[in-house]
């Protein structure tokens, strides 16, 4: 008989999401077409790989034998794929990424990853002002960046969507509020807040730097500035606070200012952008790893 790869693939995300439903998002099919294409492979295989309740979702023993054998070859059969993919669709040249937040994380594995996979490709990176996440994009400056969430750009793709953290508020540790080890949003109404001046949209700066608390309060506007470093420079010397995505927070780390997360603003959030106008084979294979690299780390914090 022979190998059907769709069903393969199937049940290796199955054996991962342990989920008929999110299967299917991923593999953008119904839930019904991944029941249909894991029967079909115990129908080939001759015996249960999955068992499943009303309760949960389960590999079987022989399932899970199938599995440690299958991932390995399955992977080294994609990576084949890929790689001669790459260069028949020309992946040789350079990748220029821009970015707004450190580079940590998932998204430095990914850069180690595509680098150690694609030795063809050149990738530079660039720090973008704070002031203008998406300029250097449209201008050509740089391939794709990595920016602040929100993104509503006509002209941009939001590619994967990773880092999602508690805000942080930058303060003096001079500041009464640092004393504390976490922050409401209300309290916000008591924190000049520094903002971005520059091309940054209008929705964008909104969310960095609200002037309202949830509740309605108005928040106190502190000094504009174009940078990171000139923003925590003035947070230091007391002239207001900075709202900061969590791994900004982590990474910037110094003794004369404190970071405490706010408990019940909405999550921060990192997204890679790239012009639609633009968009090539480097970008859309960075896109694919860093994406797929973000749902493995959300499945390891799910399952500890």
């Amino acid at each position: 008989m022979g190998l059907e790869i769709r069903e393969l693939e199937c049940f290796l995300v199955l054996a991962e999401e342990l989920h008929f439903g999110r299967t299917g998002e991923r593999l953008y099919v119904s839930q019904s077409r991944v029941s249909q294409l894991i029967a079909a492979l115990e129908r080939r295989v001759g015996a249960r790989l999955v068992e499943r309740t009303s309760r949960r979702v389960a590999l079987t023993p022989l399932g899970a034998d199938f599995r440690a054998s299958l991932a390995p070859a399955y992977g080294a059969l994609r990576a084949t794929v890929e790689e001669t993919r790459a260069a028949a669709r020309g992946m040789a040249g350079r990748l220029r990424i821009g970015f707004q937040a450190p580079w940590v994380g998932t998204l430095m594995d990914t850069i180690t990853d595509f680098q150690e996979r694609f030795p063809e490709v050149e990738v530079e990176l660039a720090e973008l002002p704070l002031s203008d996440p998406f300029g250097a994009v449209r201008r050509g400056e740089v391939d794709a960046a990595v920016v602040l969430l929100p993104v509503a750009e006509k002209d941009l793709v939001l590619g994967p969507v990773f880092s999602r953290q508690r805000h942080r508020l930058a303060l003096s540790v001079r500041h009464p509020l640092a004393a504390g080890t976490q922050l409401s949003a209300e309290d916000l109404a008591a924190v000049p807040l520094i903002s971005t001046t520059g091309p940054a949209p209008d929705y964008w700066r909104e969310v960095q730097a609200p002037t309202r608390t949830p509740g309605g309060h108005p928040v106190p506007r502190g000094p504009a500035v174009r940078t990171l470093q000139e923003g925590l420079s003035l947070t230091a010397t007391g002239r207001g606070g900075m709202l900061l995505c969590g791994t900004t927070g982590e990474y910037h780390r110094r003794a004369d200012v404190a970071y405490l997360p706010v408990g019940d603003l909405p999550e921060s959030a990192l997204g890679l952008v790239w012009h639609q106008d633009h968009e090539t084979a480097r970008i859309t294979e960075f896109a694919r790893r860093l994406g797929e690299r973000t749902r493995r780390t959300q499945q390891r914090d799910r399952a500890g």
